[in-house]
C-alpha cells in the first residue's frame, strides 16, 4: 500500500511540474532563424571567405575559442559550403587562416588546433568532405 501511495505522489509531482512548465508566461522567447546571428558573446557572425565562378560560396560559420601553448588566445573558425539554399558543414575542420580555392570543385584548408596550423586538407565543394593532403604533394 505504501508503495502505491508513493507512486501516486511521484506522479502528481511530475504532472504538476509538467503543467507549471507549460504556462504561457514560462515560454522562451521565439528567435528569428531567418538571418545569421549577430556577434554574441565572442561568437563572430558568419562571413564570406571565398566564392567560385559557379556560384559556390565558402563561409566561416562556426567559431571556437582556443589557446596557444604560450597562453595567448585565438578563435578557430569552422567552414560551411553554400550553394543557393543548400548549406554543407565541413566536418571537424576548424582553421585560423583563409582557405585557398584550387578550382571550382576543390579548396585547400589547414586544420588548426590550439592556435597552430597542422595538417592540410583538400575539401570537395560538392560534398564538404575533407581529405588529408599527402605530405609530399603540397
Amino acid at each position: 500500500m505504501l508503495f502505491v501511495l508513493r507512486r501516486l505522489l511521484e506522479s502528481a509531482v511530475w504532472i504538476s511540474l509538467l503543467f507549471t512548465g507549460c504556462k504561457p508566461g514560462n515560454r522562451a522567447p521565439a528567435t528569428d532563424r531567418s538571418s545569421p546571428p549577430d556577434q554574441v558573446a565572442d561568437h563572430p557572425s558568419d562571413s564570406l571567405v571565398l566564392a567560385t565562378g559557379t556560384g559556390v560560396e565558402v563561409w566561416y560559420s562556426l567559431a571556437r575559442p582556443a589557446r596557444a601553448p604560450d597562453g595567448s588566445p585565438c578563435t578557430e573558425r569552422g567552414l560551411e559550403v553554400r550553394r543557393g539554399q543548400r548549406r554543407i558543414q565541413v566536418p571537424l575542420l576548424y582553421t585560423g587562416e583563409t582557405p585557398t580555392l584550387l578550382n571550382d570543385s576543390t579548396m585547400r584548408a589547414v586544420l588548426w588546433t590550439n592556435c597552430r596550423p597542422g595538417n592540410v586538407y583538400l575539401v570537395d565543394l560538392a560534398s564538404g568532405r575533407p581529405v588529408r593532403q599527402p605530405e609530399g604533394s603540397r
